[in-house]
């Protein structure tokens, strides 16, 4: 008589760790708000930041945690595929929205994720987010992410804004993207020459 197998507890806590760290994405900003209205009267400090965090690499990690040391509760905002392909060009993402939110829910120094889809005509963020949360603090990225008008407006929902350095000066999406392609491009090139030009 063949014994029963024993459950594989390593497998289940992992299942269950997975499935814990998924429902920190959360899609509705009334809901989140309910709950970062909560976590505030508790006095936790609430952080907000944005971006398309295509291809997470050491800088945006880095990040995440300066981010979350600004205060206690870290919401991330990611930028849908349509706002990506808007601001990036036709090529990006790289990463559809829900991986890149779902990877990002497993990130330590993060609470929360959202999705954000409200660009306005000009490409400008229209804050929803903002508007719906009120952070404590709403953290950005040194450079030209922002303009100084989109500043101003993005002050009027937070207390407080905090821009930060780029947190790996070597590393960004955009080089990876660039790099793999030149390594390709690389690579056809000798198996071109090593036929004798034809393909």
């Amino acid at each position: 008589m063949r014994k029963n197998k024993k459950p594989n507890s390593t497998n289940n806590s992992m299942s269950d760790l997975v499935l814990t760290l998924r429902k920190k994405v959360v899609y509705d900003y009334r809901a989140l708000a309910k709950i970062a209205d909560g976590l505030r009267a508790a006095g936790y400090k609430i952080v907000i930041t944005i971006g398309s965090w295509d291809m997470l690499h050491i800088g945006h990690v880095r990040y995440l945690i300066a981010g979350k040391e600004k205060g206690n509760i870290l919401i991330v905002g990611v930028d849908s595929d349509r706002v990506v392909k808007k601001t990036k060009g036709a090529h990006r993402p790289i990463i559809p929205e829900e991986e890149r939110m779902e990877m990002l829910s497993y990130q330590l120094p993060v609470d929360f994720v959202t999705l954000l889809d409200d660009m306005d005509e000009q490409g400008r963020w229209k804050c929803g987010l903002l508007k719906c949360i009120r952070p404590d603090v709403f953290i950005a990225v040194e450079g030209d992410s922002y303009s100084p008008e989109q500043k101003r407006e993005i002050k009027k929902y937070c207390r407080k804004l905090v821009v930060l350095p780029r947190q790996a000066q070597n590393t960004s999406s955009t080089a990876i993207i660039q790099e793999a392609l030149k390594k390709n491009l690389s690579a056809m090139i000798e198996i071109i020459d090593a036929r004798g030009g034809k393909l």
